[in-house]
């Protein structure tokens, strides 16, 4: 003998409740239709299901066994309509976010943390790639959203970009650096030191061409290549190399007061650090709430990476 689910599911409510009108409130339903669903069941079985006389509603043996069964159909329902309403809110779901290494462990990672302590629910997973990559995965939905730097005549092929900081690098040395101690700076200067080169496939790395050749140069000594940015950072400290680098990143390392921003004028590149994401694509609330917690923290941010930027003394 089989039941319809949503029959046992009213059952287990009126067995819950001890009555089929409050049954039938709680379930969005009229008091005549539980009524002809009860009915009808005992029909079929050819028994009572409740105890006659008895109030609130006694049931039978045999409702009892089947209420159990409803009971688990209407628990599962209960926890459908509550993940499909998180969902609409976006307080709950998994956002797969990437972005270019550096930026993502300079600022997103904290971002991101801060984040879910007030969406605990929203489970992040958090990727690495430079922007041919980061826009493939986004077009095969294996990404909600990325953190890159772009020029805007990019942002195309279905894309939105939403800038949260001007571009802006600069050459990064440790804070003893014998470079440091000198008034003025020549371009020449930097062909005295070595180099670390940033990551392959790195928008840097067409940065620091652009520098060498700005300097009239087209080789320099390379010494290490192809960190990540700890592992950067920590070899910066260590010797007298030099780097080309975001100077947002030098702005998030400020307090170890370990790296400085040599003062010499470079190449600025024609891009901005944003969020990019399908046009039209599938609406992802939990994606949406994360979006604009980072915009909102680089709005706050850029005020403070700006007076960073204007005390350092640019030199020729």
């Amino acid at each position: 003998m089989k039941f319809e689910e949503r029959h046992l599911a009213q059952l287990a409510a009126v067995v819950d409740v001890g009555g089929v009108t409050e049954a039938a409130s709680m379930l969005g339903m009229s008091q005549p239709a539980v009524s002809r669903t009860l009915s009808n069941m005992e029909k079929r079985l050819g028994e009572p299901l409740f105890i006659p006389g008895r109030r609130p509603l006694t049931p039978t043996p045999i409702a009892r066994q089947l209420a159990a069964h409803g009971k688990v159909i209407l628990e599962a329902s209960r926890k459908a309509s509550q993940a499909v309403q998180s969902f609409q809110r976006g307080t709950k779901g998994v956002v797969k976010i990437g972005g270019v290494p550096f930026f993502m462990d300079a600022f997103i990672s904290r971002m991101i943390g801060e984040f879910q302590t007030g969406f605990p629910d929203i489970r992040v997973d958090q990727s690495y790639g430079n922007v041919p990559e980061l826009q493939a995965a986004i077009r095969t939905n294996q990404l909600d959203l990325a953190i890159c730097p772009m020029a805007l005549m990019q942002a195309d092929d279905g894309f939105e970009f939403i800038e949260i900081l001007p571009g802006r690098n600069v050459i990064a040395c440790r804070a003893g650096h014998p470079l440091l101690r000198r008034r003025r700076h020549n371009p020449k200067d930097l062909l005295q030191f070595p180099w670390i080169t940033p990551l392959p496939g790195s928008p840097l790395l067409a940065d620091l061409h652009t520098i060498l050749l700005s300097i009239g140069v087209s080789e320099i000594a390379i010494r290490y290549s192809g960190g990540s940015l700890l592992s950067v950072l920590n070899y910066l400290e260590e010797t007298d190399a030099l780097t080309v680098l975001p100077h947002s990143v030098i702005f998030a390392f400020r307090h170890s007061g370990k790296v400085r921003v040599l003062p010499v004028q470079i190449p600025q590149p024609a891009r901005s650090l944003g969020i990019i994401h399908m046009k039209g694509g599938p609406s992802i609330p939990a994606a949406a709430k994360l979006s604009d917690h980072i915009h909102t923290k680089f709005k706050d941010l850029r005020h403070l990476i700006l007076r960073h930027e204007n005390s350092v003394v640019w030199g020729g």
